[in-house]
């Protein structure tokens, strides 16, 4: 995460299944995992490709590239591969008549509502300011969007990706991202407007 990563699905989301059960409502055995197999949790996504996670700059050029592009199939091995299994994607929208909807989503539940779109609809995000804050393995990342129809014309839509990512030793993951876009009562501010360009990653 757009990937994100990400405005689109402001509008995708509506349509994805509800967020899954609380973990306070779960069962006492689900809600325990033994260290193994938390430790563990990174085999189950597909391998990254070195040069997309060994840096913040890398992996959130991944993000955005990767959910970028024509109408058509997206590399969505290469999207799952930026992510812990169990990260979240969530958009943090507000419905015709002003109140808050808040949709969170996994992985695939991103992959699945996106993909359908990108297929018939050309789609191009790209950062427009990003914030980085890092303490030990922990960074966090507010970074201002503008989404395109196409590439060269003005932005249909912008607002901001907040990213968490960790660093296990090894690569970047992301962890989650939550994300808010620019409305009348909303915009950007002037920190994170930017320069507006032309272009897109």
């Amino acid at each position: 995460m757009k990937l994100a990563l990400l405005a689109l699905l402001a509008i995708l989301v509506i349509s994805l299944p509800a967020a899954a059960q609380s973990p306070s409502t779960k069962p006492p055995a689900a809600q325990q995992q033994a260290p193994s197999q938390a430790a563990d949790t990174s085999a189950k996504a597909p391998s990254a490709r070195p040069e997309d996670v060994k840096s913040i700059d890398d992996i959130l050029a991944a993000l955005y590239g990767v959910i970028s592009g024509p109408d058509g199939e997206r590399d969505w091995d290469r999207f799952r591969s930026l992510f812990l299994p169990q990260a979240r994607l969530t958009a943090a929208t507000k419905n015709a008549d002003g109140t808050s909807r808040i949709r969170p989503m996994g992985v695939e539940d991103y992959a699945k509502g996106a993909g359908n779109y990108f297929l018939q609809h050309a789609f191009y995000e790209s950062p427009i300011v990003n914030r980085v804050q890092t303490f030990g393995n922990v960074t966090q990342v507010f970074s201002s969007y503008e989404s395109r129809r196409a590439l060269g014309e003005a932005p249909f839509a912008r607002g901001i990706n907040s990213i968490q990512l960790l660093n296990d030793g090894s690569r970047w993951w992301i962890v989650s991202i939550l994300w808010d876009e620019e409305r009348p009562d909303n915009p950007l501010p002037k920190e994170f407007a930017g320069k507006s360009s032309s272009g897109a990653k």
